[in-house]
């Protein structure tokens, strides 16, 4: 693999507490899938982890959204492949070149949507989706 690296936080506070930081290549545990980040979605959730609003624990890899394609899979690993388009809005430390997610936080891309479009829309798509499915159904006629 190339060089991988996150960005990182070790204290809580403004953008200027982000770090760079190398690091190895990810041991992938069962179900577990590598993802070599194209694009990452930026959110105030990220800020709120960043700055202590949310608790979690330090150093914190941020990103909470992104896109790319599979590099590896972990044992027991069934729906994805190498080289599979990707995406998900609930995988922690997307802010990284090399993001390990599970298996069932990822969504297989399209070749109709881009890796950027795809970060950009994860977690925006669940907010819209909760309430027009989850609290109401919207039917013809609503507004």
């Amino acid at each position: 693999m190339t060089q991988a690296y996150r960005m990182i936080v070790r204290q809580h506070g403004g953008p200027d507490v982000i770090e760079r930081e190398d690091m190895d290549t990810p041991v992938l545990a069962h179900g577990q899938v590598l993802v070599a980040t194209e694009a990452i979605g930026l959110n105030y959730i990220d800020t709120y982890f960043r700055t202590g609003l949310y608790p979690g624990d330090l150093p914190l890899t941020l990103g909470q959204e992104g896109a790319g394609r599979v590099a590896a899979v972990g044992p027991g690993v069934t729906a994805f492949s190498v080289g599979d388009r990707v995406a998900s809005g609930t995988g922690k430390g997307s802010y990284t070149t090399h993001w390990v997610v599970s298996q069932d936080q990822l969504v297989a891309l399209p070749d109709s949507i881009d890796s950027t479009d795809a970060a950009a829309m994860m977690l925006k798509g669940m907010t819209a989706e909760f309430p027009l499915r989850q609290t109401t159904r919207v039917r013809p006629g609503h507004s």
